[in-house]
């Protein structure tokens, strides 16, 4: 019986080192191909990201409408108003009225009176984009139009401007979120007319960008990774190399099989965090990249 006894014994160890030594060789399988998904992970920058936006800006031909002098005064916030009735009529959102670009639209009507031109790149080659970007307004999109003349209403700048394919096309356009607008009398070529613009764009805020911090998260999390794969391959060479029949050879085991535990939480862990930062890279891709 005694025999039998120490037999059992035996086989039990023998069994318990086995399965420490067949899960960690699971988890050194699982352990490569996830590294795999890591190595890819690191390629991923996020100031790589934001530095492939690739901004779009919209400059129909300036609209000259011609018209003669009269006493009417024309105000931005009408203009705004028409143009979003203009949008709503169509089956699109309203643009909010945004101070930054209000500022750009203002400056380019007055530099455009200062300088006597008429074009959307001015005199020093500051372009609609450069524009905005000058004036504190980091976008994804944007767009200009400008029209000179004189009117009866803010009515009839704006339905000037839907008369024309490339103005109507930056009014509605459903990408655009927010508008700038400056309508500005003064002498254009020795005639006093009005200059009016419109800046319009949709904000680098509006696409929601990946998380740094989930970013270190998983970077710090990765180290781990690393230095309990480390500590597992020691713990399997002590294994390997004790004496079974020692009285610590079980608790060297179970704390084998304790860590590997430990590892394959974490790595279960890390995947989920990178799943969840590729679906953030995706969506922000998708907004900045839409057409």
């Amino acid at each position: 019986m005694g025999t039998i006894k120490f037999i059992s014994i035996l086989i039990l160890i023998a069994a318990a080192f086995v399965a420490g030594v067949f899960l960690k060789d699971n988890v050194v399988e699982f352990y490569n191909d996830f590294n795999t998904q890591i190595r890819s992970f690191q390629e991923t920058d996020l100031g790589q990201i934001i530095l492939e936006v690739q901004k779009k800006v919209s400059m129909p031909s300036p609209l000259n409408v011609g018209g003669t002098e009269n006493q009417i005064v024309l105000i931005k916030s009408k203009i705004i108003e028409e143009t979003n009735i203009q949008r709503q009529n169509n089956g699109l959102p309203v643009l909010k009225e945004n101070t930054l670009l209000n500022g750009a639209s203002s400056a380019k009507a007055s530099d455009m009176f200062k300088n006597q031109y008429f074009e959307h790149v001015s005199p020093l080659g500051i372009d609609p984009g450069k524009l905005v970007s000058n004036h504190g307004y980091e976008y994804i999109v944007a767009g200009e139009n400008l029209i000179l003349g004189n009117f009866s209403s803010e009515k009839e700048v704006v339905e000037k401007w839907m008369a024309s394919p490339g103005h109507r096309e930056n009014i509605l356009n459903n990408r655009y979120l927010e508008i700038g607008v400056a309508i500005i009398k003064g002498t254009y070529n020795g005639e006093t007319v009005w200059i009016g613009v419109q800046e319009f764009g949709l904000p680098l805020s509006a696409c929601s960008q990946p998380d740094p911090t989930l970013k270190s998260q998983i970077d710090f999390d990765k180290e781990h990774l690393d230095s309990l794969s480390l500590q597992l391959d020691e713990k399997k060479n002590q294994i390997e190399t004790a004496n079974s029949k020692s009285p610590a050879y079980k608790q060297m085991v179970d704390d084998y099989n304790q860590m590997v535990q430990e590892y394959n939480s974490l790595a279960e862990q890390v995947k989920i965090e990178i799943a969840n930062y590729n679906n953030q890279i995706s969506i922000f891709n998708n907004c900045v990249g839409e057409k």
